[in-house]
């Protein structure tokens, strides 16, 4: 008779492959049966997703030239602001300037509604990008890839949540701790 392959449920996904920088993570599955006779052939046993661990395994916050800022439209912060529990305690935030240097053409290929704000993105462009809560961190009282402590005109990563294949790089140019952001070039870090 016909055997078509059967495997495993799925793993849980392992831990990052690598601290500090844009890697990704593992999930397996096994063979349980093998197929036989023509029967269906197996699947992929093994998946991988992208992931970032902002933390050491020994407990240290990674240097923030190495992780990527996730950005995304700054007409999300309105909402998140309202939608926010804040007690008031948090700091108020602040914002960063970049000059975005590169852009992958996945930017303008998005079709969502949700991922219109990407056709903005240009090089050479300087983008406001605010560092407000929940995104601000509360040990470090800065955003995730926000550029503190990078060298001058050091290249920064950055990628567009929503559209997996909106990514660039761009250079920090300084902060401000008065957000003054003009709408069409204001982002917020996620």
């Amino acid at each position: 008779p016909v055997i078509p392959c059967v495997v495993s449920e799925w793993s849980v996904w392992s831990g990052c492959a690598e601290p500090c920088k844009t890697t990704y993570r593992i999930r397996r599955r096994h063979v349980i049966q093998e197929a036989r006779n023509g029967g269906e052939a197996c699947p992929p046993l093994e998946e991988r997703a992208g992931c970032v661990e902002y933390w050491t395994q020994q407990g240290t916050e990674c240097k923030q030239s190495l992780i990527p800022a996730l950005i995304t439209t700054g007409g999300f912060g309105k909402a998140r602001r309202k939608r926010s529990a804040a007690d008031g305690n948090e700091r108020a935030g602040y914002c960063v300037e970049f000059q975005l240097v590169a852009i992958t053409p996945g930017c303008l290929q998005s079709q969502h509604s949700y991922t219109h704000w990407m056709q903005y993105l240009r090089e050479g462009h300087t983008v406001c990008v605010e560092c407000q809560h929940p995104a601000l961190d509360s040990r470090s009282l800065h955003c995730y890839g926000d550029g503190s402590g990078s060298k001058k005109n050091q290249l920064l990563h950055w990628q567009a949540v929503g559209n997996s294949r909106c990514k660039g790089t761009w250079k920090r140019i300084r902060q401000l701790d008065a957000c003054s952001c003009p709408s069409v070039h204001s982002f917020l870090f996620i």
